[in-house]
């Protein structure tokens, strides 16, 4: 008989809370339970996630989060992600719920202290993806520097159960990039999501346009001589800028986690489950997932 293929999916858990939180806020309707307590984002979460996982069929599966807001990032740049607003009364309580539902469903919460989720998703996809397929699921265009033969990124697109999945031959088809100068190109533009700047004056396009001819921020630099004037005084103004955000951007890919392929093994207790979303009064999420267990 045929070996089930191994296939890893990394879940972005941060990207799939906002996603699912705002998508049903913009009603104006908050779904909660009887004592109160919003479930808004944990239901969405559940619904971008199963559809995934009946998609793309893991056999494995792994949920990574940020732990706050001190990174090594912010200690090399102070202002990183200083832009952002706090995270909405009602999605806070969720994280610790939805972590719960995770670990209902066998599924290791992976976080580390000092990085991002980025960060444990890049290590976890090396370590393992010499043995098995990996598919990360995320809405983070920078996970694309992860791409690899054996390491596809799913980029959720709006609407549900609407994807891209990038694997090294579409990510050249549509940018005419290859993963590694993903960090290039943030290097130049900068990232205002994340709140660093690059090289001011750089937009996208031009960013682009250097990347794709000079190959690399290096390959730039050592033809700074064919560059027009203007561009070039962009650069040398913000060389320092320009390193630094490069390795802003550059996700970290051999953070120590105690993550191993056994713990990952997505295998269901459908009585776990049921109970876990008929405490959340959730019993349609158990039902939709196939598994009503019989009284």
């Amino acid at each position: 008989m045929e070996q089930t293929k191994q296939r890893l999916l990394l879940v972005d858990g941060m990207a799939l809370m906002f996603r699912a939180f705002y998508a049903s806020a913009a009603t104006g309707y908050i779904r909660r339970t009887k004592e109160g307590l919003p479930t808004n984002a944990v239901y969405g979460f559940m619904r971008y996630f199963w559809d995934v996982v009946q998609k793309f069929g893991p056999t494995h599966i792994a949920c990574c989060w940020d732990l706050g807001s001190k990174t090594f990032r912010t200690e090399q740049f102070s202002a990183y992600k200083g832009n952002r607003s706090d995270a909405p009364d009602e999605l806070i309580p969720q994280f610790s719920v939805i972590r719960e539902v995770m670990d209902s469903l066998g599924i290791p919460n992976v976080s580390s202290p000092g990085f991002e989720a980025d960060d444990c998703i890049g290590s976890l996809s090396v370590k393992f993806s010499e043995d098995m397929e990996v598919f990360v699921l995320t809405g983070d265009h920078d996970m694309l520097q992860l791409v690899t033969d054996r390491t596809s990124v799913i980029i959720m697109k709006k609407g549900h159960g609407n994807y891209m999945v990038y694997t090294p031959e579409s990510l050249m088809e549509e940018k005419q990039l290859k993963p590694a100068q993903i960090i290039d190109m943030k290097g130049l533009m900068g990232d205002p999501s994340d709140n660093y700047p690059g090289v001011r004056g750089i937009g996208e396009k031009t960013a682009m346009k250097l990347v794709q001819e000079y190959g690399s921020v290096d390959g730039i630099l050592s033809n700074l001589d064919g560059l027009s004037k203007s561009v070039r005084t962009k650069i040398e103004n913000d060389l320092d800028m320009l390193h630094l955000s490069r390795q802003l951007a550059e996700i970290r890919c051999d953070v120590e986690l105690e993550c191993t392929v056994e713990a990952c093994c997505f295998e269901l207790n459908p009585a776990l489950v049921v109970s876990k979303f008929e405490e959340l009064e959730m019993a349609s999420v158990s039902s939709w997932m196939g598994l009503a267990v019989a009284r």
